[in-house]
């Protein structure tokens, strides 16, 4: 009897062990989820597109991250939403504006048509946009260039300011997204500006670049 009645407690025991608690399903993940699911997702992807650009900053903050969420498994979908990232990529909020800088280069390959028309508002917002839109924008940039070469005689101003004021890192990274997008004399003058500005920058990225370039450094800058 003892014996029963100790197995008994320990039964009792375990049993009221508290579980461990379930892993929540709220999130920006799970919502995105739920959206990827729906057969008509682009009612509930364009109120996040509203909130992420007119709602409250947690709220907004929210939203962008959904729609970060969504842009990485079907970006596609996000294709409608061109406009508002178009603004968010110089917003003040920094999730918004990194939800942007991930959409528009992504669209950009999809639908160039759909982002050449923001064109614009994108080449005014560069010198506003902080470093990540920055990035985001030269991307976009460089996809359009890249899916037609009409593109080019509009985008190689802000192009152009954008090696140019690069730092040393960034230059290199955008040295191989932006000279292969562009073809004959842009490409030369972009290639110009990438040159001229290697005795400018840290020598362990000006090696890097001129690595890229199949060029030697100068003796001098050695």
């Amino acid at each position: 009897m003892t014996t029963k009645k100790k197995s008994t407690k320990e039964e009792d025991t375990v049993e009221a062990k508290p579980a461990k608690p379930a892993k929540k399903s709220g999130g920006a993940a799970a919502a995105a989820r739920k959206i990827l699911a729906d057969e008509s997702p682009q009612s509930k992807l364009a109120e996040h597109g509203e909130t992420m650009m007119e709602g409250p900053r947690t709220a907004a903050t929210q939203s962008a991250r959904v729609l970060s969420e969504v842009i990485a498994e079907k970006p596609e979908l996000v294709v409608p939403l061109v406009a508002k990232f178009a603004k968010g990529v110089s917003s003040s909020n920094k999730r918004v504006v990194q939800t942007s800088a991930e959409a528009l280069p992504a669209i950009a390959r999809i639908a160039p048509a759909r982002v050449a028309r923001q064109l614009d508002v994108l080449k005014n917002s560069f010198e506003q946009a902080n470093d990540v839109g920055k990035d985001g924008l030269v991307r976009t940039f460089a996809a359009l260039c890249t899916a037609s070469v009409a593109y080019q005689k509009r985008l190689e101003p802000v192009l152009t300011l954008a090696l140019n004021g690069a730092n040393g890192k960034t230059l290199f990274e955008w040295t191989q997204i932006v000279l292969p997008a562009l073809k004959g004399e842009p490409h030369a003058r972009a290639r110009a500006v990438v040159e001229g500005r290697l005795n400018l920058i840290p020598r362990s990225y000006a090696q890097q670049i001129a690595d890229f370039l199949g060029i030697k450094l100068r003796l001098r800058y050695r």
